[in-house]
């Protein structure tokens, strides 16, 4: 061959290299279903910021996605001057030519908190008494009331809290930190979704794509857990399948997709092959993971969770035992947060669904010594107006609105910028989209402007071409 060539011993050529480099692939995947703690140290692991950037405080991520728009006015952003005004007019000098959802040319009028606000923890903080088990653990909370969103609808201000853009197709924040720094589950996915809804609120959707890789290769694109039945679709085998037999027929279909990649060379063949055997080690692990039954009693009435109820509480404790296994990063979607009306009456659904699990989570996080390498984030895509709609509801606000922290690098029982007497905008310490992401990633060891990828000659990245760490809340 090398006589044919024209190359000598010690050459070899580009093809040559990927034919018989890549064929070795196989064999490594294979090997990682016998060894999987081999395979878990080999380069397909490892993610593309190795070393990292700089020292990391958290290895994953627990996000507590609250779908739809929690209200910071009846949650943990107290306003006393909006509750003195209700029902009067809001100030035409802070509303003239802001964006507006449904109330765009409309009479705004002033709407004061739906529900008493008292003091927690060791700073006294201002907390909706709705949430008592939250405020019972705000000394270990960081509450940054300065949030602000660019999109005012739901569907794209998921995807810009989600991907940084506004753009379908980019990747999102977990596909973003697998893609940097790998996995460390054997076998499971390093990014795993729950999806849970309850009362009192419009059920608006949540699409895949705002977990889906995006520009990058499909093996980081995340894998959504059904909260209700089979945790995966086609988990169990069939009847008449064995493991055995299960395995021999992933064997024979990854030596088709060798054979397609030797001739196409399409790396989403590889993907495909490692998506096959991490599919096989999942029917093994996955089942017992979510069986949330045999946690103690204590456990699951401390969350207020119910096996099989596939509630935000159930969800909650899962996220627990996923991070246990290695899992990177772990999003909740809590849905139903949408309330144009009945905002009082529909807070209380919410508060009784998510407080004490949320509560519980952190504080079993803490207990475990896993909180101090766990990012536990709690928000939604956007807040709500301080102005009345239909009376006794509340529109999409963009300009200010409150998120949760705690864990993995941030200070904890601090509270972090503010906004206006009236809770419509963010005054003091404004954090943006980018900002929030950028300091995602920098507890995590990565420098937001070092994490991208070439993507039609431009580098893409989580943050777009801004997002300023907000270094004032880290430890």
């Amino acid at each position: 061959m090398y006589k044919e060539l024209n190359m000598t011993s010690t050459d070899i050529c580009r093809r040559s290299f990927l034919r018989h480099g890549f064929g070795g692939l196989g064999m490594i995947a294979l090997n990682s279903l016998l060894s999987p703690k081999a395979f878990a140290q080999s380069m397909t692991s490892k993610g593309v910021v190795n070393p990292l950037h700089h020292a990391a405080k958290a290895k994953r991520v627990i996000f507590l996605y609250q779908a739809g728009g929690p209200s910071h006015l009846e949650t943990f952003d107290f306003k006393p001057q909006l509750a003195k005004l209700d029902g009067k007019p809001m100030p035409e000098s802070l509303t003239k030519g802001q964006q507006i959802a449904q109330l765009q040319g409309k009479d705004l009028v002033c709407f004061g908190p739906q529900h008493k606000f008292r003091r927690f923890g060791k700073n006294g903080e201002l907390i909706c008494e709705l949430f008592p088990q939250i405020g019972g653990i705000v000394d270990d909370l960081c509450i940054v009331r300065s949030m602000t969103t660019e999109q005012i609808n739901h569907d794209p201000a998921h995807t810009i809290m989600n991907t940084g853009s506004i753009i379908p197709g980019r990747p999102s924040m977990g596909s973003w930190l697998l893609y940097g720094l790998g996995a460390e589950a054997e076998n499971l996915p390093g990014f795993v979704v729950l999806v849970s809804s309850g009362k009192g609120g419009q059920m608006q959707p949540i699409a895949a794509r705002q977990w889906s890789a995006g520009l990058l290769p499909s093996r980081f694109q995340g894998v959504k857990f059904n909260s209700i039945g089979d945790p995966v679709l086609y988990i169990n085998n069939p009847p008449g399948v064995n493991q055995k037999l299960q395995q021999r027929s992933i064997e024979a279909v990854n030596a088709l997709n060798r054979i397609e990649y030797g001739t196409l060379k399409d790396p989403e063949i590889l993907t495909r092959v490692a998506q096959y055997e991490l599919a096989f080690k999942m029917q093994a692990s996955v089942p017992d993971l979510v069986d949330v039954s045999k946690e103690p009693k204590s456990v699951l009435e401390m969350y207020g969770a119910n096996p099989g109820d596939g509630s935000y509480a159930s969800n909650c404790l899962l996220a627990r035992k996923l991070a246990e296994r290695g899992v990177r990063f772990i999003q909740l979607y809590h849905r139903d947060w949408d309330h144009h009306n009945n905002v009082k009456g529909n807070m209380e659904f919410k508060a009784q669904e998510t407080d004490r699990a949320t509560a519980a989570l952190i504080t079993d996080l803490k207990q475990r010594g896993m909180l101090e390498d766990t990012l536990v984030i709690w928000g939604g895509e956007f807040g709500r107006t301080p102005m009345s709609q239909g009376g006794d509801g509340r529109d999409h606000h963009i300009k200010g609105f409150t998120y949760l922290m705690a864990g993995g690098g941030i200070k904890p029982g601090i509270s972090y910028g503010s906004t206006d007497d009236f809770g419509y905008a963010a005054a003091e310490n404004v954090v943006t989209v980018h900002d929030f992401h950028a300091t995602m990633l920098h507890v995590l060891g990565i420098d937001h402007k070092r994490l991208s990828v070439k993507y039609q000659g431009l580098d893409a990245r989580l943050t777009g071409i801004s997002g300023d760490v907000v270094r004032d809340i880290l430890v």
